[in-house]
């Protein structure tokens, strides 16, 4: 009697709507030409809307489903035509002559409808807990209690680029003005020290989402040098995040492992650049450029957009953070804020992309998972790290992205009450970012241009920051969503000439003329300035070679040098203001077989945290210093956490294998080991 209830209650709100908006609209009517009594135009507007909701619960899950190999933005933008067109069908069932509407209006009114039946669902559902799980289910596109009972299952939500001292500021309440507000992630400040443990750990050199999620969802990140770096064997660019480049990553990553990764036991993987192993993916880069598994993969956007109403709601807030990052960018150029970088062209766009469609529809895929009872599921959330490079890591902006975050963990965690098992929730970050005013801004000339001034090469023009992908994973990602060709890295430079990437604060160069890993003194025969000006170069901190007599060697201002190997140094210690485990961690990837010819990390300021990107971003990671290199793990205590944080992506694998796997030992204790690597 309940849903009976609640669907005649939905059903009149539709109808007084459809009544209200056809006395609104002058291009819509619901009355014959010569007039209809209030009666009769209550009975079409029952007609139309009854109708209208009968065609949408029939007929728009197939309608999706058919049209799932349409690129995934533009199936959001058909949303509101098909929706339109239902209407439109709907009210031809309406008394003969009475119903009249245009094609554009029937959209515009079919948008209003679906959000108004929404809304007034879900408040009927609040007081009503199986009603609420239902539409929980729906939403997700899947029946409930298909999966297994028993022991609990997992859910890994990464909160991209969030660092661990970043979090710890967002859980603790605001003061301003004499006012206390309360924290920008009520949920996760509720969990804090009570079912919660929170603890940092500790990134590779490269702290970015490619070789921290790798080596999280795989075990080995192992030859990730940076975001993007040069094959000389190959004359490739590889890209973290570029489906090609994600795909060869991960089979490398199995190949030297063994395994197929953590999620490959009845896993999911949401939104991220690696599978993990799972079988059940929706929105990963690596298998995006294999068509079979790309229709597959794109599933995520079915499960969402079978359900009208989301498709309103999530276009609704698509717009508005479009707006709200204009607004933002123009309040920063007024207000003259420093460091800024351009927020122009696609950025508004792209950055709604991540913060509003990604969110949506992964947050989405992982309760359709949990009210399916799988096992483990792991999702990125990249919307914070996509602001954060533009508006900086702790700004107004980021803390407001912070905010939606914390409301779709409290959703999913909402949605665990109605699962077929029990869930224990883990949040965890691949990386922090560091902030800064960029390289090109405080030098005047980007790392390229000195590096081809200092060896006696042309310059292309005025110094100018390389272009950024406003956003990489976001713009990656949009350009799957829509299907568009992957874009390669294409170098344009004669094979004499050095090769510069940027990958946040951490350069590399490389020479394709000469073969394998050039040595100091091939370098030096070469180009004899270009080491002493690039380690004395004052927004540089310091140079990782290697030398043909003394083996892998950081530079430094005024001829500082430390030897890894032995432990030597000479002058002061180019690694001194970096962390404890800075000299382990460039000598790991000194060993691995692509790393670049030179890798250059911008210098850091300890006292105020600071680093200088190579690309056009105010927030940025990729190398050491600061923020970037901490991110956070917060986990159930009733899991067995580490003692110390972990040192490392493989680290961190053992830890959450550890726990989805309890009786493997050997996997939990070796994260143990390398924690103290």
């Amino acid at each position: 009697m309940r849903a009976l209830g609640r669907v005649l209650v939905v059903w009149a709100v539709a109808s007084a709507t459809l009544a209200a908006l056809a006395g609104i609209l002058p291009d819509f009517r619901l009355q014959s030409a010569s007039g209809d009594s209030p009666t009769q135009i209550a009975i079409t507007a029952s007609v139309g809307a009854g109708a209208f909701g009968l065609l949408s619960a029939l007929v728009w899950p197939v309608i999706v489903r058919a049209l799932l190999l349409v690129p995934a933005l533009v199936l959001g933008l058909l949303v509101f035509f098909l929706n339109g067109s239902l209407l439109w069908a709907a009210l031809d069932l309406a008394p003969s002559g009475r119903a009249e509407i245009q094609p554009a209006t029937a959209v515009v009114i079919a948008a209003v409808m679906s959000a108004t039946s929404s809304a007034t669902s879900t408040a009927l559902a609040v007081r009503d807990d199986e009603a609420y799980g239902r539409r929980l289910a729906r939403m997700a596109g899947r029946r409930r209690g298909g999966g297994a009972t028993g022991a609990p299952g997992t859910v890994f939500i990464q909160l991209d680029g969030v660092g661990h001292d970043v979090l710890r500021e967002a859980v603790r309440p605001v003061t301003c003005k004499g006012r206390t507000k309360p924290p920008a992630m009520e949920t996760v400040a509720g969990w804090l020290d009570t079912t919660h443990r929170l603890l940092p750990w500790v990134t590779d050199w490269s702290s970015q989402t490619g070789a921290s999620q790798l080596g999280i969802l795989h075990g080995s990140n192992q030859d990730v040098p940076a975001f993007r770096w040069y094959e000389k064997e190959t004359g490739q660019v590889m890209v973290s995040n570029r489906p090609s480049s994600a795909a060869e990553l991960e089979r490398r990553a199995v190949a030297r492992t063994g395994r197929p990764g953590l999620l490959a036991v009845d896993g999911a993987s949401r939104g991220n650049l690696f599978t993990g192993g799972a079988e059940q993916l929706a929105l990963v880069m690596s298998v995006a450029a294999q068509r079979g598994r790309f229709t597959r993969s794109r599933s995520g956007y079915f499960s969402y957009f079978s359900d009208p109403a989301h498709a309103v709601r999530t276009a609704a807030s698509y717009i508005a953070d479009v707006g709200r990052e204009i607004g933002q960018s123009t309040r920063s150029r007024m207000r003259r804020e420093q460091p800024r970088v351009k927020r122009g062209g696609l950025y508004p766009f792209l950055r709604a992309f991540a913060t509003v469609v990604e969110r949506d529809v992964a947050v989405a895929a992982v309760i359709g998972d949990m009210l399916a009872g799988r096992t483990a599921v792991y999702a990125d959330l990249v919307a914070y790290d996509e602001v954060a490079h533009h508006s900086g890591p702790r700004s107004r902006d980021a803390m407001q992205v912070l905010e939606g975050l914390d409301r779709a963990i409290r959703l999913i965690a909402d949605a665990a009450r109605y699962a077929p098992r029990a869930y224990r929730i883990v949040l965890l970050s691949d990386h922090g970012q560091s902030h800064g005013e960029t390289f090109a801004a405080a030098h005047g000339t980007t790392l390229k241009d000195l590096v081809r001034g200092t060896c006696g090469l042309a310059l292309p023009g005025p110094a100018r920051p390389p272009r950024t992908a406003g956003g990489a994973e976001a713009r990656t990602a949009a350009r799957a969503a829509l299907r568009r060709p992957e874009k390669p890295e294409t170098l344009l430079e004669p094979a004499s000439e050095p090769v510069v990437l940027a990958s946040g604060n951490l350069g590399l160069i490389s020479f394709p003329d000469l073969p394998g890993r050039a040595t100091r003194e091939e370098i030096d025969r070469r180009h004899p300035a270009l080491l002493r000006t690039l380690a004395d170069h004052p927004g540089i901190g310091f140079l990782l070679v290697r030398s043909a007599l003394r083996g892998p060697l950081v530079l430094g201002a005024d001829g500082a040098e430390h030897e890894l190997r032995t432990g030597r140094i000479t002058g002061t210690d180019p690694l001194a203001p970096f962390s404890d485990g800075a000299a382990q961690a460039v000598l790991r990837t000194d060993g691995f077989p692509h790393t670049a010819d030179i890798m250059v990390n911008s210098a850091y300021d300890p006292a105020t945290g600071a680093v200088h990107a190579f690309e056009e971003q105010v927030g940025s990671h990729g190398g050491l210093g600061g923020d970037q290199s901490r991110p956070f793990l917060l986990h159930p205590m009733e899991l067995r956490g580490p003692e110390r944080p972990p040192v490392g992506a493989e680290a961190l694998h053992d830890v959450l294998s550890g726990w989805l796997e309890p009786r493997l030992r050997p996997e939990a204790d070796r994260s143990e080991a390398r924690a103290t690597h």
